[in-house]
């Protein structure tokens, strides 16, 4: 899998060049550092800038970070506020839909676990009788050492 994150890394850098030098000074330092040594460097990305921001082709790791970037130093109170609202509810719902998908109590609903041997011919049960014998585990008759060497040598020797 490649690496999307310095792609976007680099991204970022370039998307910030466009930016007004006040709000990028509200990006921490530390961030900003990270984003310039971070970024993959042989990747080519430029802005486009006959078109709307909505409408450049960014990575999703990139949208994301920007996303963040916003809530976390652009964003009113009021504007923080309703997108961690509304990330909660995203989350919220998503756990709602896997407990639903996986919920362990229905796990097994759906299978038949009880046969009715009653209406199975006698030859198909036969039949699994012997595929159940056939995965139960066999006997394993333990052997002292010189008995293991000397059915080792009869291997070799192939002698039965």
């Amino acid at each position: 899998m490649e690496d999307n994150y310095s792609k976007a890394y680099k991204e970022i850098v370039e998307i910030l060049k466009y930016v007004p030098k006040e709000s990028v000074n509200k990006i921490p330092k530390e961030m900003r550092d990270m984003f310039e040594s971070e970024q993959l460097k042989t990747y080519i990305f430029q802005i486009d800038t006959e078109k709307p921001f909505e409408e450049q082709k960014l990575l999703e790791e990139t949208k994301a970070i920007l996303a963040n970037i916003f809530r976390d130093y652009w964003a009113t109170d009021y504007q923080r506020a309703r997108i961690i609202e509304k990330e909660n509810q995203d989350r919220e719902k998503w756990e709602r839909q896997k407990r639903e998908k996986y919920n362990p109590n229905d796990i097994f609903k759906n299978r038949n676990t009880t046969t009715n041997h009653n209406d199975i011919s006698q030859d198909i049960q036969e039949q699994l009788n012997e595929e159940y014998n056939k995965n139960l585990p066999i006997e394993v008759q333990k052997q002292n050492i010189f008995q293991k060497l000397l059915r080792f040598i009869k291997n070799l020797l192939h002698i039965s």
